[in-house]
């Protein structure tokens, strides 16, 4: 028997409030942005053989309930003369009446998603174990999500918590209220019980209105082990992406399903960064690059459509299927700034979509539109339980402190408090090292409430660092320092570079203009100006994360006399506030010490 799932919902919540602008369906309506098949479209929009399914979909929205903050919070839109421009977008206020709005004139809806809804989220919702986030998914009326690497942060146990509800067994109850759990099933295809062999959720779902039935295939990225903590992921086995796609495609056409949906928590990065870049120029998928292309020219042909994530992109393209046939390939950018529109168009007479008429675009969440009084209710709520905790003052900042860059000012004052936490607890304690991954915003200067410009509070604190991880010391030999410098840019990490971010002291050149290990210039690595040793063994601070070898770096797995210390938070709060004051705020980093060569 396919799976099946019962929704709890017993009405969609269509009604939006009065006065809002109609957003006409996108194939009343083209925008300059959307691609479109450049066969002839087909007639299809009355009763008949052709049906239009509209498929509303976006990704990795990491439990940004709120706007997002700075760059964070922004979009960039390519005009039609080559100039560009931002646009303030995001908030789930704001992306539900953008969704019920889309949704007015179609009757055959589907709203869908690539993962990474839930973890690294702001405190808001990460405080109270992303409950909060599954709440809201359920007002947006989510009908079905793959699963993200991020949705394994707190282990497959807590994500099965989510999926089905019931209170988080070590926190409660928040507000005295049993948590229902979410409303739209997750899907995990290639991820599975290393025990059973079994997928630990489900591996797909079929959505089915008046004889029309389209598949959904959930999957997240064969990686996910690389970049998540070893416990999230203890007893899992993650799947190769195209075969486990192959396989359930398979077997949804034995069940008689033939319009079938991906959705995978992986994705591509295109050439441009505005939200509507044509990225089929000048060929189709030309304009894109990464692990999505290979993924989607080795998908099954069965396969309509692929709705992608975990880069955080933007993009519609159409990248050719294994027999040649173009397929619409798209990605919402992050933190819901950007939903998708796709048409299927949908054959009653074969039961398949007639991809010629696929076509599909990114619209922007803009903030010009009425806030869901039903998602300002879910964040009023969440917000009183949270204030007392997230409005604390830690700290002050002269200025803006980004995360942005090859090393970034973020990454150095992370890198030096947990330095500084390090010598606190070991006086012998080196130097310290920090994934950028980890470091999910910088410190905005500018007053969020009413605490004040340039005063730090612990919520804000918490958005830059939400995983909980601790900071542990490790020994490592001079040379292991230098390996793990050069596993920045070779193994898993040459093709996208993964650059620590260091303490003050620590110094090197990265020259960009050769390949591999040999872009780090192994003997320009200085400690407080004296030639790393290679023999000499030196103390070196990390969070949990690099100490399991994380994020490719395996050398950093293999420290010695490990140490496990507390919250990097905690660290980055204790640093802070001993370095900081409102007469003399922390001075924004330099960051100098890492000196690249292109």
């Amino acid at each position: 028997m396919p799976p099946t799932f019962r929704h709890r919902r017993t009405h969609r919540l269509l009604a939006a409030a009065a006065g809002l602008a109609t957003v006409g369906a996108l194939a009343a309506a083209m925008p300059a942005s959307a691609h479109q098949d450049k066969a002839t479209p087909l007639h299809h929009h009355g009763s008949g053989r052709y049906q239009d399914v509209q498929l509303l979909s976006f990704n990795d929205l990491h439990g940004n309930l709120e706007p997002p903050t700075g760059s964070s919070g922004r979009v960039t839109e390519l005009a039609a003369d080559g100039t560009t421009k931002t646009i303030d977008a995001g908030g789930v206020e704001y992306l539900a009446t953008h969704l019920r709005n889309a949704r007015q004139d179609n009757k055959y809806s589907i709203t869908a998603a690539a993962g990474d809804m839930v973890g690294a989220s702001p405190l808001i919702s990460g405080l109270f174990h992303d409950e909060p986030t599954i709440e809201a998914l359920n007002g947006l009326d989510l009908d079905v999500t793959s699963v993200g690497n991020h949705e394994f942060d707190e282990g497959a146990k807590e994500l099965a918590r989510l999926q089905k509800g019931g209170c988080h067994p070590t926190d409660g109850c928040y507000g005295g209220e049993k948590f229902g759990g979410a409303d739209f099933p997750y899907l995990a295809a290639n991820v599975t019980d290393e025990k059973t062999r079994k997928p630990i959720l489900k591996p797909y779902w079929v959505w089915k209105k008046n004889g029309v039935k389209v598949g959904f295939i959930g999957v997240t990225l064969e990686g996910t082990p690389n970049i998540v903590s070893a416990e999230g992921v203890k007893g899992l086995k993650f799947g190769d992406e195209v075969e486990t796609i192959n396989k359930y495609a398979k077997e949804l056409q034995r069940q008689g399903v033939k319009s079938i949906v991906a959705l995978i928590h992986e994705g591509g990065s295109p050439a441009s960064t505005a939200y509507n870049y044509d990225c089929d120029s000048p060929g189709a998928g030309d304009g894109i690059s990464g692990p999505i292309v290979d993924i989607a020219k080795n998908v099954t042909p069965a396969v309509d459509a692929l709705v992608t994530g975990h880069t955080h992109q933007a993009y519609a393209c159409t990248i050719p299927d294994p027999a040649g046939k173009p397929r619409m390939v798209t990605s919402a950018s992050s933190f819901g700034r950007l939903y998708t529109d796709t048409t299927l168009t949908y054959d009653r007479w074969t039961g398949d979509i007639a991809r010629t008429a696929v076509k599909s675009a990114n619209h922007v969440v803009t903030r010009d539109v009425a806030k869901a009084a039903d998602m300002t209710s879910l964040i009023t709520k969440w917000k009183t339980l949270s204030a007392p905790i997230a409005s604390r003052p830690i700290g002050y900042i002269a200025g803006e402190i980004g995360n942005t860059g090859t090393e970034s000012p973020m990454g150095d004052l992370i890198a030096d408090a947990q330095l500084a936490y390090a010598k606190s607890v070991d006086a012998e304690a080196d130097l310290a090292v920090m994934n950028p991954g980890g470091i999910r915003a910088g410190l905005t200067y500018a007053a969020s409430g009413g605490e004040g410009d340039g005063v730090v509070t612990f919520g804000e604190a918490y958005t830059v660092q939400p995983f909980a991880n601790t900071v542990n010391l490790v020994d490592l030999t001079g040379a292991q320092v230098v390996t793990a410098l050069q596993q920045q840019v070779s193994g898993s990490n040459e093709a996208a570079p993964k650059i620590l971010q260091i303490s003050k002291g620590l110094t090197y050149t990265l020259d960009l203009t050769k390949t591999g290990a040999a872009r780090v210039v192994a003997d320009s690595v200085k400690l407080n100006g004296t030639a790393i040793d290679p023999a000499a063994t030196y103390r070196v601070a990390m969070n949990s994360f690099l100490a399991g070898g994380g994020d490719g770096f395996a050398e950093l797995g293999k420290g010695a006399n490990v140490r496990v210390g507390s919250d990097d938070l905690a660290a980055l709060e204790a640093y802070l506030t001993a370095n900081s004051s409102a007469t003399t705020p922390y001075p924004v980093p330099a960051a100098n010490r890492i000196t690249v060569v292109k």
